[in-house]
This record gives structure tokens, sequence and C-alpha cells, in this order.
């Protein structure tokens, strides 16, 4: 009996330990995930290379982000989508939701690639005037 409580008492704080330390890695360390009101007030105050650069690598990141959760609702809207149409399907289908979410986290991208692409130009032109004597 003494031996099973013992056991259990280890158990229990083993998974205590691991929960924390599992927390303490997903609550921090982890800085390349910037909110949108940060991206809004990096881009205000840009003015360096090297601010410009952090942009483009943080949307660069969003669009990769905005990437794999467009092709994780495409795998769901194929899954949920009916071999043939049903006339008295009431609407939003689940088939529908997931092509809307699709389709947006594509817009999504599209901007984000955008927007990294323009800070990437801002960046470069720099380097180049910079480069000339």
């Amino acid at each position: 009996m003494n031996g099973r409580l013992v056991a259990a008492s280890i158990l229990t704080l083993a998974f205590v330990g691991i929960g924390t330390a599992q927390g303490a890695v997903a609550s921090g360390g982890d800085d390349s995930h910037t909110s949108p009101a940060q991206l809004k007030k990096m881009a205000r105050e840009a003015h360096t290379q090297d601010q410009y650069k952090a942009l483009a690598a943080s949307y660069e990141i969003e669009q990769r982000d905005y990437l794999k959760q467009a092709a994780d609702e495409k795998q769901v809207w194929i899954q949920l989508r009916p071999p043939t149409p049903n006339l008295n399907a009431k609407y939003p289908r689940p088939a529908d939701q997931a092509k809307s979410l699709y389709e947006y986290y594509v817009e999504k991208a599209q901007a984000s690639g955008a927007l990294s692409a323009k800070y990437t130009q801002l960046a470069e032109p720099m380097v180049l005037a910079q480069q000339r004597p």
C-alpha cells in the first residue's frame, strides 16, 4: 500500500514538473510572433535598414503562418465537401465555412507577403546607397 502511494506521488510530481517546464517553454523564449499592434508601431517608427529588415522578417513569419493555416483549412474543406450537391442543405454548411476560412487565410498571406516585399525593398536601397562611394 505504501509502495503504491509513493509511486503515485512520484508520478504526480513528475507530471507537475513536466507541465511547469512546458508552460515556461511555451510562454517565453519565442518572440518570433508579434501582434498586429506591434507591427503597426514598428512600421510607423521604422527609419533604418535594420528596422525594415525586422519588419520584413516579421511579415514573412506571418505569411508562413497564414499559409499553414490555409493549407489546414483546405484539407478540412476537402474532407467536408459533399461528393454531390445537396439541394436541401442549410447554409452555411461546414464545408462553406472551411472554404471561407481558407480564402481568408490565403488573402491574409498575400497581404503579408506584399508587406514583406515592400519592407525588404525599402531596406535594399539603403544597402546600395551605403555601398556607393
